[in-house]
């Protein structure tokens, strides 16, 4: 890897991580540059969610190191030798994070206006009116400046994950991770939030996305990485990699979903 970490958004060498005795990610390398897009893609099982948690330190990996902005994730190193940071000095990193889950995880008693509100406030002890301004405009921004009022329940699913995508951007972030954003959607909700993902790419923000969406990730990734049985099998450009793919795993699954 040539480029120096502080070029770099998102940075993993040699990421391990095991549940018990079962290794999910055995050596994972990643490098992410600012305002790119990187997509993985890969069977379930293949230790893709996994790697996206540990790059907020959701999951504490068990070797290697990742770094966010130049920044070591959820560790401090003296003498090369890693200590980790205390919860709060995580948190801290996390805010500048955003994280789009598979499932929508609103509040479901808060409307959509107070579910993108609440971690500026609580979080980040912002004015509420300075909040609410940039909690309306970014509903807006996702399509749904009709719904503030709305609570979760009577939002559709694809309503829900863009008002999902609006309260990780209220933090203002500066890398975007999004997990199978799409995928426990129904087929006709996919697009309404793919053409948001789309629009904050055009815009210049850094994202790593987990997806099967292969459309997407050939027409908005900047780089694709293919994983498998917890390491990176192949990685390119979108293009490349889904026409010409050159390893007998990736032509296998690409077989399988295209």
């Amino acid at each position: 890897m040539t480029e120096s970490t502080a070029d770099l958004m998102v940075r993993a060498e040699n990421v391990h991580k095991s549940f018990g005795p079962l290794e999910v990610l055995k050596g994972i390398d990643l490098a992410v540059r600012p305002g790119e897009v990187c997509c993985v893609i890969g069977p379930s099982g293949s230790g893709k969610s996994t790697f996206l948690r540990c790059i907020n330190h959701l999951e504490k990996i068990n070797g290697g190191r990742i770094w966010v902005d130049g920044d070591l994730v959820g560790y401090r190193e003296r003498g090369g030798k890693l200590h980790e940071l205390r919860e709060k000095e995580v948190a801290a990193q996390r805010q500048s994070i955003g994280m789009v889950f598979q499932r929508f995880n609103l509040f479901p008693h808060m409307t959509a206006l107070e579910n993108v509100m609440e971690a500026p406030l609580r979080v980040r002890r912002e004015s509420k009116a300075e909040v609410r301004e940039r909690a309306t405009a970014l509903l807006a921004r996702v399509g749904l400046g009709d719904k503030v009022g709305t609570y979760p329940g009577q939002l559709s699913g694809g309503q829900q994950q863009r008002v999902a995508i609006a309260r990780a951007l209220a933090m203002r972030p500066k890398l975007m991770l999004f997990d199978e954003p799409t995928s426990a959607l129904d087929p006709e909700l996919v697009g309404e939030v793919l053409d948001v993902m789309k629009d904050l790419a055009q815009e210049g923000m850094t994202m790593v996305v987990v997806t099967h969406e292969i459309g997407f990730a050939r027409e908005v990734g900047d780089s694709l990485i293919f994983m498998d049985d917890g390491v990176v099998v192949e990685a390119g450009a979108p293009r490349d990699v889904i026409a010409n793919p050159q390893h007998d795993r990736t032509k296998a699954f690409l077989g399988k979903v295209l």
